[in-house]
Order: C-alpha cells, then structure tokens, then sequence
C-alpha cells in the first residue's frame, strides 16, 4: 500500500483543490481537504493506456463501442451483481450534466422534485436552474447515524411530487442504504408514480461492513422507473477526464434523454478520447487497485474517528459506510456557521467544505475529504484540534 502513503505535489497543475486554495479561503496556508477528488495516483493500468493511446498523436471524434460497453457491463455484474443489457447506456461528460439533462427531458417546469437533505449542493440547482419546485425531505439524526423520515417522505410524494433524485451512497453523509430503506423507497415511489434518478457515483467507494445495491437491480418494475446515473471517474481518482454513463432499462426515457441531448448539441454525449481510454482500463484492470484503496480509506476513517473522539468532545464525527467524504458535527463548538467557517480557515488552517451548501439542515457541520495520504491527514486532523485547543 505505500503507494497510497505517497504525497504528491499536485500545485501547479490547474488542480481545484490545491491550486484555487488563496482564491477560495483567502489563505495561502490553507490545507485543502474539500473537493471531492482524491490525492492518489490513478492505477498504473489507466496511467499507462492513457499514454499507450496519447503516443498515438490523434485525438478525433472517437466513439464508445462494443467494448466499451462490456466493460462496464462486466463491472456491475461483478462488482454490483447487477446484470444490465448494454443498449442500457447512454454516456455524458458527468452526473451533473446528466441530471441537468434528466430533469429537462423527463419532466417540466412547476413538477415538484424532491431530495433528501443534506446533500450533494448541484442537486439544489438542478431542480431550481429548470424553474422546477424542490422540495425536501430532510434525513433524521438519530444517535449519530443519519436515516430516512419515510413518513414525511411519503407524505411528500403524495403532494404530486414528479421526480426524486436519489444519493446512494449518501453524499454527505455518508450512508450506504440498505437493501429494505431502499426497497421502501421505490416501492412508494411505483406506488406514486414518482421517476427515480438515481446518483450512484460513489458506489464503487464502500467501506468494510457495508454492501452498495443499485436501486435498479431490486427489481424489473423498479428498473423501468429508474433512471441510473454511474462514473469510474471518483473511484479511480479521473474526474478531469470527464466521462460517465447513464443506465435504464426503460426505452421512453432514453429516446427523451437522447432528443434532449441532440437539443443541447452533440457534444453532450460524447466522451473524450482519453476518458474512453481510462473508463476501459480502469475497468479492465483496476480492481485490485480499487480493493487496496478501500483498506486504506477505512484505516483513514478510523484514524479520524479515533483521534477526534479521544482528544475534543467539541466535535463529533459522523461514520461513513460509503465514500471518502466525511461528516463533521461541530456544533458542539458552539459556533454560528459563519463563525464555523472562519474558525476552519483562519484558526484551523484547514479549507473544508461549508456544511451550509448542503441545505439549511447542514448547519454546524463540515465535511471533509480523507482521500490523501495518512501523513497529510494527519496534518489536517492535528490543525483543527489544535486550533480548538487554542480556542
């Protein structure tokens, strides 16, 4: 695993996390730990079809064929159990476009969208950018663990709500959703003829203990109300190569989706070349990669569990069973959000992302990135108890 102890000089290299830090925090001493990718080296697979195919020297319009598509069919057949046909796919830059493409193909202005809060802030402009109404169903804290309201989100669906878009695993709070939380949730969602349009980026990152399902994969009649949105780009640290996919059984929704990306202009829908490159060998080679990976964030997760708890009572961290973005409850040092945020950047040193663009329920949280080598981790967990040390 010492190629995950490796820290890599990532300035320098139009990076959003490292290079924007001054713009962002107003503090060039800032330690990034916020945005959602990783400070790992991608697996020497992808490292080297990426430069297998850029020695090549032309970059044109380049399709995703055969191949392409079984690859990701073998991936969620093995890793998901989850068996898809590959005329399911249909491919975009990033989830967030496909949302955005989603929202705009399969429903219409005024339908109500709802959403479990906190969570992912696009999902907020999503629904709002299309004039389309938003509304929540915040999650329920209950002894530390963040979990489904499912009568208020019943009682939701029953007001007309059009679509839901689903975060599985939870961004941020981490949840991996069981098998029945999820079964409960698309069975009302059948029984109030609501869409599904599920975000599973993060469902390759599952930590020791806990098992992603698609929610697709419950069942045919689940599948045709699902939409499902998928990447290898934050399980193998390529988000910059921009290539995802979208996955539905249902032919209605695909010709809609597709007529709404021909409105959009071509480009929507095709991959770059060496995203196409990465997607297939990360796929095709990256397991084994993937597997260390997991050790390394679940002996992460637990180094920050440790060490906050037994040094500060101030905060309290919230276990992720999914993903390498951590939940941090802060609110125990009394704080306003405002003052939360200054405390973090000028006191603490550390640049994490604002609880508040979660929704109003992420007040007095932040969250954190733990993707990185132990030693920066390290680092960063040392700066914030310090700081309440200091306090």
């Amino acid at each position: 695993m010492t190629q995950f102890n490796k820290v890599i000089d990532r300035t320098n290299t139009r990076s959003v996390k490292w290079d924007m830090t001054e713009t962002l925090f107003k503090n060039k001493e800032v330690l990034p730990m916020w945005v959602a990718d990783m400070d790992f080296e991608t697996p020497d697979a992808v490292k080297n079809a990426i430069a297998e195919r850029a020695a090549h020297g032309v970059f044109g319009y380049t399709i995703t064929d055969d191949k392409v598509h079984q690859s990701i069919q073998n991936w969620l057949q093995n890793r998901h159990q989850w068996e898809i046909n590959t005329d399911w796919l249909q491919y975009s830059p990033g989830v967030v476009p496909s949302l955005h493409t989603m929202v705009e193909a399969l429903t219409e202005k005024e339908d109500k969208i709802l959403i479990q809060t906190p969570v992912y802030p696009p999902f907020f402009n999503v629904v709002q950018k299309h004039e389309r109404e938003l509304v929540e169903n915040p999650l329920v804290e209950q002894n530390g663990r963040f979990e489904i309201d499912f009568e208020d989100f019943e009682k939701k669906l029953q007001q007309g709500v059009k679509a839901f878009i689903l975060c599985s695993p939870h961004n941020p709070v981490g949840r991996v959703w069981t098998k029945e939380e999820l079964k409960r949730m698309a069975e009302l969602c059948l029984q109030y003829n609501v869409l599904i349009f599920a975000d599973e980026i993060h469902a390759d990152l599952i930590l020791p203990g806990y098992t992603h399902i698609p929610i697709a994969s419950l069942s045919e009649d689940i599948a045709y109300q699902t939409i499902t949105c998928l990447s290898p780009t934050k399980t193998f640290n390529i988000a910059g190569l921009q290539a995802s996919y979208i996955v539905t059984p249902n032919k209605q929704f695909r010709k809609k989706i597709e007529e709404q990306f021909g409105l959009q202009g071509v480009g929507v829908k095709m991959l770059n070349t060496l995203g196409i490159t990465a997607l297939e060998a990360a796929y095709e080679h990256g397991e084994s990669w993937l597997n260390e990976l997991i050790h390394v964030l679940d002996s992460n997760k637990q180094y920050v569990m440790d060490t906050i708890h037994s040094n500060t009572d101030k905060i309290k961290v919230v276990e992720p069973e999914g993903t390498y973005l951590v939940w941090l409850d802060c609110r125990g040092l009394q704080l306003s959000h405002e003052e939360l945020k200054e405390f973090m950047q000028k006191e603490a040193q550390v640049g994490l992302n604002d609880g508040a663009s979660f929704g109003k329920d992420g007040e007095g949280f932040m969250r954190i990135n733990i993707a990185c080598p132990p030693s920066i981790l390290e680092e960063g967990v040392h700066r914030i108890l310090q700081a309440i040390e200091r306090a």
